[in-house]
């Protein structure tokens, strides 16, 4: 065995979190090196919309955004304490630190880094009619980032769940009026802009990133520009211990030292259905996950080992998703967009469409049979006007969706109900029932349309509700829903300053962790659009601060 190399913090994996920790360490003077099993950097975070959800921070006071502190401390426990169970942790400390130290994690990222960020204006809190919410939102998103910055170290990014087309580079705040090109001035005007772009990008030979491809680069260049080291397929199997005390990692024949501590940041174990079987309820499996194929649990078992808690190991960043051939894809304003109702085996509604993705994750679970699989039902005039997963208004849905059961089509509602194994009355009652509130504009069932959260994605020139039109015009589809997820948010148990805690509340000394390798500060909920990635790297932030003693 070669001579143990040392450093002061040694980072496992190389996601949002753990290139977020290695930065603070290098700017606090500390040496670190980030290990990552996968041969690309950028975890899920690279495979995100590449949102951060951040109150009261520099970028939205920039853009003319006034936020308020109190009010996003009284907005985050509410939501967290609403949805929280019997048995969960209070969290209020977590809360507090996030909420105090996310706007400096920020600051520093533009500070140290090639990224810059802007404002998504009107990407609604997910609760905005909660106490503290924000209707117009509080998330920033990178703006386009030149890929040639990276050099060789572009061949090595993450992929993208799913890519846009053609190279285009498409932002969060495109997004949503890209589903309204065929319905809106501003859709043609963004589908205009982005056509552009990429025209340009073309002509110039110039790759921009956008989302969590353009986070996680930018992050990565920020590593390169402080000595950082960044070692991929380097899979750690094993903690090293000294005198009680966290001091290093074993990597194949080699021990690393790490006189300040170790940082897991491995992601969750949203790929393992070993992992996925013992803590989640059925059915569960690792094929409906976007989350990195790397995520298997490593971290959250290794610590387990030497004796750490865990929480929240039955929830997940849940989402709405069709399983399609090539890989699932998570649904945002598809289910939002008027002309579509959700049901379950029954036939039946049973949530408001529209509702923030975790929560209808949920509801498909609390079935007393749960609703696995769900169907998403709609007309052809539906089909006429929106992008359904990126497929195009009255793009014909592939042949293969039909084949593999995903998708069915017919003339009538009870023709689709056959194919699909539902009752054909109920169905028929179901969408009648909710044609009804489409002409009142009112939801009586589930309120859909109610919520700043559920118009975000809905159509505007709709009347009088954005959300609900009446599915009237044959054929009639059918799309399979899953419960998928963009990874697991239950882990290790931390505190605010994300060391690693045991069952009775005392420190795993020289051990933290942060991102999905941890028990997530957002408890069973979401507080809006990037509230995965702002306290993930905000944990990071912090671990690499308390082990440079600069807390």
């Amino acid at each position: 065995m070669s001579a143990a190399k040392k450093f002061d913090l040694v980072v496992v994996g190389a996601g949002g979190a753990g290139m977020t920790a290695a930065l603070t360490a290098a700017t606090s003077g500390l040496r670190a090196i980030v290990l990552e099993k996968s041969p690309c950097y950028g975890g899920s975070t690279a495979r995100s919309g590449g949102g951060v959800w951040i109150p009261n921070n520099h970028v939205l006071r920039r853009d003319g955004v006034v936020d308020d502190a109190a009010a996003a401390a009284t907005y985050l426990e509410h939501i967290v304490t609403t949805a929280a169970r019997p048995g969960d942790a209070d969290g209020a400390a977590l809360r507090a630190a996030f909420l105090r130290h996310g706007p400096d994690m920020l600051a520093l990222l533009e500070r140290e880094t090639p990224l810059r960020l802007g404002w998504v204006r009107g990407y609604s809190d997910y609760y905005p009619e909660a106490p503290g919410g924000r209707p117009m939102g509080r998330s920033v998103e990178p703006k386009p980032f030149p890929a040639g910055v990276l050099g060789p170290l572009r061949s090595t990014l993450e992929p993208p769940y799913l890519a846009a087309k053609g190279g285009l580079a498409i932002t969060q705040a495109e997004f949503r009026w890209l589903n309204l090109a065929m319905r809106h001035p501003r859709g043609v005007a963004t589908a205009a802009r982005v056509g552009a772009r990429a025209w340009g990008s073309r002509m110039r030979r110039r790759e921009l990133l956008t989302m969590g491809q353009a986070l996680a680069a930018g992050l990565r260049v920020g590593l390169e520009r402080h000595d950082v080291p960044v070692s991929l397929s380097t899979p750690m199997f094993e903690l090293v211990v000294e005198d009680g005390r966290v001091a290093g990692v074993r990597i194949e024949s080699d021990v690393l030292l790490a006189e300040k501590g170790v940082v897991l940041t491995a992601g969750g174990f949203e790929r393992d259905d070993t992992m996925r079987k013992k803590y989640q309820k059925e059915p569960i499996g690792t094929e409906w996950t976007v989350g990195a194929e790397a995520n298997t649990g490593d971290g959250i078992r290794t610590a387990q080992d030497l004796g750490a808690a865990v929480r929240l190991m039955d929830d997940a960043w849940w989402g709405p998703s069709v399983p399609l051939p090539r890989g699932p894809y998570f649904l945002l304003a598809e289910r939002s967009l008027p002309g579509c109702v959700l049901v379950d085996v029954d036939g039946k509604r049973f949530v408001n469409e529209a509702a923030p993705y975790v929560d209808a994750v949920h509801a498909i679970y609390e079935q007393a049979d749960p609703a696995v699989p769900a169907w998403l039902v709609f007309d052809q005039r539906y089909r006429d006007r929106y992008l359904f997963t990126a497929k195009g208004p009255r793009q014909p849905l592939p042949g293969s969706w039909y084949r593999a059961g995903v998708a069915a089509k017919s003339s009538s509602l009870a023709g689709l109900a056959e194919k699909i194994g539902l009752p054909a009355s109920a169905l028929e009652q179901t969408v009648a029932r909710f044609n009804g509130f489409a002409r009142t504009g009112k939801d009586e069932d589930f309120g859909r349309g109610e919520s700043a959260y559920d118009r975000y994605y809905g159509d505007p020139r709709v009347k009088p509700n954005p959300n609900l039109a009446a599915l009237v015009k044959p054929p009639f589809y059918a799309v399979k829903i899953v419960p998928g997820d963009l990874g697991t948010k239950g882990g290790l148990v931390t505190d605010e300053r994300s060391r690693v805690l045991r069952e009775d509340g005392s420190v795993i000394p020289g051990l933290y962790a942060a991102g999905n390798t941890s028990a997530q500060v957002m408890g069973r909920t979401y507080a809006g659009p990037g509230a995965t990635l702002g306290p993930a790297m905000t944990s990071g932030y912090l671990a690499a601060l308390d082990a440079a003693g600069a807390l």
